[in-house]
């Protein structure tokens, strides 16, 4: 006979996920490349370049420093996230990541218009298993290095991830590796439409 289930345990069986869900969602959420470029003096980060809160924008103000922050802080929370859901309940991290992977891309307190996500899906990838994050990073940065187009290199490290967490036998977090891959897929719409029309800019190059 199957136990029978009291008030508590039905509570404890969708609270503790809920909680990975919203902290990872909170975490994600933090816009590190605006606090940093107002803390830098660099000025609104929203109001330079494409108006894009991530680290490839930062480096557009010319401050290599704030942008390397950026790009490590974006990536720590979501490694951060997947951590503390892991610490709240079994299989709480990924809902830690998928939370703050979309806090990320759609932040309440910038009314939803947040970043593109590579930086973050990279550190959820850490956070669920080092050497899945390991390749994307490896991925991201030998494509950007090649092309000198940065969404050309977070595009590739992206679709590469659900294959390769496929091949290494995790398929639930292959899963939700390819949901937030499209994800960022779909956040870099216009930069797939300068790609295709050949005027997407090489780093150290105006905006694009």
């Amino acid at each position: 006979m199957l136990p029978r289930m009291g008030p508590q345990t039905t509570d404890v069986l969708w609270e503790l996920p809920t909680l990975a869900l919203v902290l990872g969602y909170l975490l994600g959420s933090i816009p590190f490349g605006i606090l940093l470029t107002r803390l830098g003096g660099a000025g609104d980060l929203r109001a330079i370049g494409s108006g894009n809160i991530g680290a490839t924008n930062v480096l557009r103000t010319g401050r290599k420093g704030l942008a390397a922050a950026t790009l490590v802080l974006d990536a720590l929370k979501g490694a951060a996230a997947v951590w503390i859901g892991a610490a709240l309940v079994p299989g709480g991290a990924l809902l830690g990541g998928a939370g703050a992977f979309v806090g990320h891309c759609y932040p309440v307190w910038l009314r939803f218009r947040g970043g593109k996500g590579v930086a973050t899906l990279g550190g959820i990838a850490l956070g669920v298993f080092w050497l899945l994050g390991l390749l994307y990073l490896a991925l991201w940065i030998g494509v950007l290095l090649l092309t000198r187009i940065s969404s050309v290199g977070g595009l590739a490290a992206a679709a590469a991830l659900p294959v390769a967490a496929f091949l290494f036998g995790k398929a639930q977090a292959g899963i939700l590796f390819l949901a937030l891959g499209l994800l960022v897929f779909w956040k870099h719409r216009e930069n797939l439409q300068r790609l295709f029309a050949g005027t997407e800019p090489r780093i150290g190059r105006a905006r694009g």
